[in-house]
């Protein structure tokens, strides 16, 4: 029996060491990412030690059953040392996934969960990413190795023991103590005794909502998520009257004269966040603003490329922990831009200069209605490969230009550009050519910027520039904000969005509405006098409306005026004035109920409406 009580201290003492290199992990995952984090405290560290162990729990459960289980085996020395190894190595796996999260959150804003550890949308391109990625973080790899190399060398081994029998006395004790020890496993994994285990979402008990990452950790997050598709539910906080008196998705525009019959090409940019703009790194930008109607509050509807696809094509925002794209919903009707346009007799077409299949936007293309998608293996011109992704933004850009040419007025194009993306690579004969900036990004943003403005001193001269409307936005924020402003959860989803009309000097000047990615698609219906009736979670820039709706780390995000309010899917978790109080500071959850109670009215609807239509298929309405 005592041989028995040893084999469970030596498995516990295994655990503590385990436990030990995630506090090591999380202080890593704090440190490469200190920037994006205001005001921490030590709540946030030892809230993390809540999801740690649950998490530990849960990875060595079926060890605790070949470590504890009773019997003669367990005194096998090669037994001993077959554990030793697994344990090891199963954990060690694990850990290393947080690895991931040091440089992967500066891009996402979130811990890695299973379907972003395996890819989920980057299939195609990740085996020629993976190698250049272990170049530029070369540091990671000889990270792994010492943590790796230290957590072997801290393992205790087993000890020798010379107890071969018991009695059935000690056996059922040690049946007893194998049962209570398995049951404490699974307490640890759930997070204690509570009705139900904890989740991601509960982050926010530990910290302010914008530190939720820093509490987790990464095979939290992926257990949590591992072998599940996004499945919404589908809450019923309204009947169907009340839903649609407080939000009604379906927008109808009625035509007031003739279609205003222009061109109408988007130009999303990578990266491009709020932060970069008017800032000396895109002059050209910063002068087509003074010349557009320009948004002074323009927000993403995600953290991820493939989130701004839908949202700015389709008016979908995405408030799943899956893109659209690569969700169980991915192949959901959707009455989006190109077949509105199209209905409308114009010829649609969507540009990616990356690899095709990248980000599966061309799958989502086909759903979406475009007629033409033009990618890496369309593209003809001189040889641009940049060697990672695709073609450099300023061939590209000529690319689509010259193709714009070709088209058959009226045309509706989309160009997503690729060269600010990691690893930020520009062409060599422009090497010294741009300011370097505080961050990685900014020389490559300043080079796409460039590339923007050979396109339209390309494209002006061209007999379809100034029957065309232009709009740009970005896809989301750049991966490493400076200003404790841009690292908040408003800050981190601000990007510019801009319409440029060259004929028609009166849309421009600064605008300060709330206006988002997925109200796009409203506006330029909308601009262009199309009549259509339509699902749209946005609305129009001409609209009274003004509010912002985007999720991120299992919280809905919503703006409304000077408001933002956090809800975490039960209840406002935060209040803030953000014209007042741009750093979310002062929490006015309490002080200010009313207004809350106001939002929370709203948000709850939102979410109804939107969950409800996805999972039933009802994105469009009966033509």
């Amino acid at each position: 029996m005592a041989n028995y009580l040893e084999s469970i201290k030596l498995y516990f003492k295994r655990l503590l060491i385990v436990l030990f290199f995630y506090q090591i992990c999380r202080f890593l995952f704090f440190l490469f990412n200190r920037n994006a984090f205001e005001n921490v405290t030590a709540k946030s560290f030892l809230g993390g030690i809540h999801f740690d162990v649950s998490a530990i729990a849960y990875i060595n459960l079926i060890y605790a059953f070949f470590h504890l289980l009773p019997g003669k085996i367990n005194y096998s020395d090669r037994y001993q040392k077959f554990l030793k190894i697994g344990f090891f190595s199963v954990n060690f796996i694990f850990m290393l996934t947080n690895f991931v999260d040091f440089e992967y959150y500066k891009f996402t804003g979130r811990r890695s969960t299973f379907g972003m550890i395996t890819a989920s949308g980057m299939e195609n391109e990740i085996g020629g990413l993976i190698f250049s990625f272990l170049i530029e973080f070369w540091y990671l790899p000889i990270l792994a190795i010492l943590i790796g190399f230290s957590f072997w060398k801290l393992l205790p081994n087993g000890e020798k023991s010379s107890e071969l029998s018991s009695s059935w006395s000690q056996k059922g004790k040690q049946a007893l103590l194998f049962l209570i020890c398995i049951g404490f496993f699974i307490v640890l994994g759930r997070g204690g005794i509570q009705k139900k285990p904890i989740k991601i979402v509960d982050a926010v008990n530990y910290g302010s909502i914008n530190q939720s990452a820093l509490v987790l950790n990464t095979p939290f997050c992926i257990l949590m998520t591992i072998g599940k598709k996004e499945t919404l539910e589908s809450p019923k906080y309204f009947d169907e009257k009340e839903l649609v008196e407080i939000f009604n998705p379906i927008t109808e525009f009625k035509k007031d004269g003739d279609n205003n019959r222009k061109n109408v090409v988007i130009l999303i940019l990578e990266s491009f966040g709020r932060e970069n703009i008017q800032r000396g790194q895109t002059p050209f930008l910063d002068e087509l603003i003074e010349k557009s109607l320009f948004f002074e509050n323009g927000f993403a509807n995600g953290k991820l490329s493939i989130d701004a696809v839908p949202s700015t094509l389709s008016s979908i925002p995405s408030l799943m922990n899956h893109s659209l794209i690569t969700s169980s919903y991915a192949i959901n009707d959707v009455y989006g831009l190109p077949k509105i346009m199209k209905a409308n007799g114009y010829s649609t077409s969507f540009f990616h200069g990356a690899f095709n299949g990248s980000q599966n936007f061309d799958q989502y293309c086909k759903v979406a209605g475009f007629d033409n998608y033009f990618g890496k293996n369309e593209y003809d011109g001189s040889d641009a490969f940049d060697g990672r992704w695709g073609i450099f933004d300023e061939e590209f850009m000529q690319f689509f230009s010259e193709k714009l040419t070709s088209f058959k007025a009226p045309f509706f194009a989309t160009l997503f550009t690729i060269s600010s993306h990691n690893p930020y690579i520009i062409p060599e004969k422009y090497n010294g050519k741009f300011p370097k900036g505080t961050t990685k990004i900014q020389e490559s943003i300043a080079y796409t910027d460039f590339a923007l403005k050979r396109f339209f001193e390309t494209a002006s001269k061209q007999e379809w520039f100034k029957n065309t409307l232009f709009v740009i936005t970005a896809d989301h924020t750049s991966s490493e904000p400076t200003e404790p402003k841009f690292k908040t959860n408003v800050g981190k989803f601000r990007v510019p969005i801009l319409f440029f009309d060259p004929s028609n000097p009166s849309i421009n000047g600064k605008n300060d509405k709330n206006l988002q990615q997925i109200d796009i698609m409203p506006s330029i219906i909308d601009y262009l006098n199309i009549e259509s009736k339509m699902i749209t979670y946005g609305k129009s820039y001409q609209s009274e409306k003004d509010f912002v709706v985007y999720y991120l780390d299992n919280i809905y995000h919503y703006i409304s005026g000077d408001y933002y309010l956090a809800f975490d899917g039960k209840k406002a978790i935060g209040l803030y004035n953000i014209k007042k109080d741009e750093l979310l500071s002062t929490n006015l959850i309490k002080s200010e109920n009313e207004k809350a109670a106001e939002m929370e009215r709203f948000i709850k609807a939102y979410i109804q409406s939107f969950n409800e239509r996805m999972i039933e298929n009802k994105l469009v309405l009966n033509q």
